[in-house]
């Protein structure tokens, strides 16, 4: 996703800078400043963080499935603290947070990590917009383009409707587009963009 936003963001006048793993560097987009540094410790990048600034976070496993709850708490659910602490005490003006449509009826591990993330966010008192994707569509990642017609008939239905929207698929069109939008208007206070806004966002172009 951040190989997406980045030259996106960097297209629009913005000045990018990225963390990378030592050695890592070359994997970036052209364009954009680099900052080494590990994503698990927030100690070791803080000081390239700018007061007044805005973080996106988009560390997480891959292909998130229920048999990885090791990984989100190690990963996800890590480096999501390590950041917004990071942002806390660097000052940053605006974090922008990729979470997790909740409640759901599956991945309970990738969601209590996403959870305690927005939880830390909401205690420290950030201003913060969280996106609330559900399952982004792309690259290694179409098959549930075959659930479609099941989600659509699940809107059309009273009873589960307000589920099969939260719950909805999005592009990572969709969710580039959303998180630029992030970016360009800081939320004051937290704002909380569901699976209808992302796409929302999207369609009319901001």
């Amino acid at each position: 996703m951040g190989r997406r936003l980045i030259p996106k963001l960097l297209a629009r006048g913005h000045k990018v800078a990225a963390l990378a793993r030592p050695g890592s560097e070359r994997k970036l987009p052209g364009g954009c400043e680099v900052t080494l540094g590990n994503a698990l410790n927030g100690g070791s990048y803080v000081d390239h963080l700018q007061p007044g600034a805005t973080l996106v976070h988009l560390v997480g496993v891959a292909h998130p499935g229920p048999g990885k709850a090791a990984q989100f708490e190690a990963i996800d659910k890590k480096s999501g603290l390590e950041a917004i602490r990071a942002a806390k005490q660097a000052g940053i003006g605006h974090f922008v947070y990729v979470s997790v449509a909740h409640p759901a009826p599956a991945m309970h591990a990738y969601i209590a990590a996403r959870s305690a993330c927005e939880d830390e966010i909401q205690r420290l008192g950030l201003n913060a917009t969280i996106l609330r994707p559900w399952y982004v569509l792309g690259p290694g990642h179409r098959w549930p383009y075959a659930l479609i017609p099941f989600y659509w008939l699940a809107e059309k239905i009273p009873s589960t409707r307000d589920s099969a929207r939260r719950l909805g698929l999005v592009t990572l069109a969709q969710m580039t587009d959303a998180l630029v939008h992030a970016v360009e208007h800081p939320a004051q206070g937290i704002r909380v963009v569901e699976v209808p806004e992302i796409r929302k966002l999207a369609v009319s172009g901001f």
